[in-house]
């Protein structure tokens, strides 16, 4: 999968993004959220999530303290923060090795800190803070992956 940039000037645009990048979403699908804190992870989250048609994007929320919100479908969404976890068996007693099979989509954030613990077969969105509101967002395969 070739590497595609979008960029956004707003919260609103990046919710707004996320709406049409889940008309492209197929199930099951592992999505890693990747970027800087406050550089619009959930926020695209929100999007993806609303484009789906599972939740309003006020209705969800970061889940960096819950851990993993679920939200029922159909398509089933699990959305994940690892942010404040920093060693592999915290994450493996999260059981989310279980979720590769279900038919559902499954928003990581922070997953880069632990991407050999998820399918070869994920995406991964890096989203870059450009300054003001101006965000970069790049999507591709774990081929587009740099250290």
């Amino acid at each position: 999968m070739p590497l595609e940039v979008h960029y956004t000037s707003s919260a609103q645009a990046t919710t707004e993004l996320g709406h049409r990048l889940a008309a492209k979403i197929r199930i099951p699908e592992v999505i890693l959220l990747v970027g800087d804190l406050g550089s619009g992870k959930t926020t695209l989250a929100k999007g993806i999530i609303q484009g789906l048609g599972v939740a309003n994007p006020e209705d969800v929320l970061s889940p960096t303290f819950s851990l993993i919100h679920e939200y029922e479908g159909p398509p089933k969404v699990y959305h994940i923060d690892l942010y404040r976890l920093d060693h592999v068996p915290q994450i493996e007693t999260l059981g989310l090795e279980d979720l590769w099979d279900k038919p559902a989509i499954v928003l990581i954030e922070w997953g880069e800190k632990f991407t050999h613990l998820f399918p070869s077969t994920r995406k991964m969105i890096k989203i870059f803070d450009r300054g003001e509101d101006l965000r970069e967002i790049q999507i591709g395969s774990p081929r587009a992956e740099t250290p």
